[in-house]
């Protein structure tokens, strides 16, 4: 998916590809930055992996804004970034979340989960999304892997499990908190919030591409991300502010 998004007077445009778990706040940054410039932003989400593999490949990008901080890394290791321009955006919260009815006695997630009470379990593909990853985590910690295996089914990023939930083709499913989390609106949904001891930390690193080393309106996207105005944004939509 691509999206434009500008502002006052188009002083340059830069081109991010960006997490599909962050997509939501990444529009609204979009719009509160390209207002504040005049830049133009455009916006290309998917999974972590497929990003990266995108970026490796050639795909014109000149910022990029993961779901963990092992592709950013690589990506400096391999010469396809600036080194010193890594910094951590946000730190992401799991979530499992259900459609059914939230009436006295209903079980939660978490409980529907542990009792086995579901037929489909969605979660994002563990190799391509560190969400998936950390789903796999969760269940490995409660020694549900066997259990839950036949009835998993995969979402090539995080934005595909969310929809297998919220279409009812998965009964549960590990989705990012920001999925469910909207600014002005009542959430999306049951869930529960996975205890964060449960998995590693979903720390979402960005970087600066060596395409965008010298695109002022990159370089300028990547200082607004960590001010205050980006912080409140992204804390909104369900994160944790870095330390």
């Amino acid at each position: 998916m691509a999206t434009a998004l500008s502002g006052q007077a188009h002083a340059d445009t830069v081109r991010i590809g960006v997490a599909s778990n962050f997509a939501e706040p990444m529009q609204a940054l979009a719009e509160v930055f390209a207002a504040g410039t005049g830049h133009t932003v455009i916006v290309s989400t998917g999974s972590t992996g497929r990003l990266y593999a995108q970026i490796v490949n050639g795909a014109p990008f000149d910022a990029f804004l993961a779901a963990d901080t092992v592709r950013p890394a690589r990506l400096v290791e391999d010469g396809l970034a600036v080194a010193d321009s890594v910094q951590t955006y946000a730190i992401g919260r799991l979530a499992l979340m259900d459609l059914a009815d939230a009436t006295a006695g209903t079980p939660s997630p978490l409980q529907r989960l542990q009792a086995g009470d579901y037929r489909r379990l969605a979660l994002a593909n563990p190799d391509l999304a560190p969400y998936g990853a950390a789903a796999h985590q969760v269940l490995a910690h409660l020694e549900l892997q066997t259990a839950s295996a036949s009835r998993q089914v995969f979402g090539e990023n995080i934005g595909q499990t969310y929809a297998f939930v919220a279409t009812g083709n998965a009964d549960l499913g590990f989705v990012a908190l920001s999925q469910i989390r909207h600014p002005g609106s009542a959430p999306s949904g049951r869930h529960d919030l996975v205890p964060d001891d449960w998995h590693d930390p979903i720390r979402q690193d960005a970087v600066l591409l060596l395409r965008g080393a010298g695109n002022e309106a990159a370089r300028a996207f990547l200082d607004f991300l960590a001010s205050p105005e980006a912080r409140d944004i992204i804390a909104a939509h369900g994160y944790e502010a870095p330390e």
